[in-house]
Order: C-alpha cells, then structure tokens, then sequence
C-alpha cells in the first residue's frame, strides 16, 4: 500500500553486516520543530540504537564453534570421565 505521506527518515549503515546491512528510522512528525531536538542528536540516537542491537545480539565465542567441534569436545570430556571412573 502506497500512502500519500512524505515522512523523514534516517539510514543507519550497520557497523556489523552479519546482521543488517543498514537499519531504518522514521523520524515521529514535528520532532524537529519542537523541544530543541537537532537532526544531528537525531542521528546520533539513531547510531546509538543500531549499534546497541549488534552489541547486544554479537554471539559469544563459543557461538562460533562448529556442531563437529562441539562432538569433539563431548567426546574428550565423556573420555575423560571414562578413564578417571576405571581409576577409582
């Protein structure tokens, strides 16, 4: 649906492009007019928002170990418990 509104909007490009390559802001009407808000303070929340979701949804490192990394270390820790019982 196309509206006949004409809106302001702010392109963020993302810092990280594993998540989004840029983010979209609509700028709420008359918010520039009002309450001495410049587009440059503007701007800047809409940076801060953007990178706030990547450096809140950047994986850890153990994220980034592969499923046969996981089976490897299953394998050793399992191996482990396994010869220190046939100590006992």
């Amino acid at each position: 649906m196309i509206k006949g509104i004409s809106r302001r909007v702010i392109v963020v490009k993302s810092p990280d492009r594993r998540f989004f390559e840029e983010a979209i802001f609509i700028v709420k009407e008359g918010l520039l007019g009002e309450g001495g808000v410049t587009a440059e303070q503007v701007v800047e929340e809409a940076r801060r928002v953007a990178d706030g979701f990547v450096k809140k949804h950047h994986s850890r490192w153990w994220h980034r170990i592969p499923a046969p990394g996981y089976m490897a270390i299953g394998a050793l820790l399992a191996t482990a418990v396994w010869s220190i019982g046939l100590l006992w």
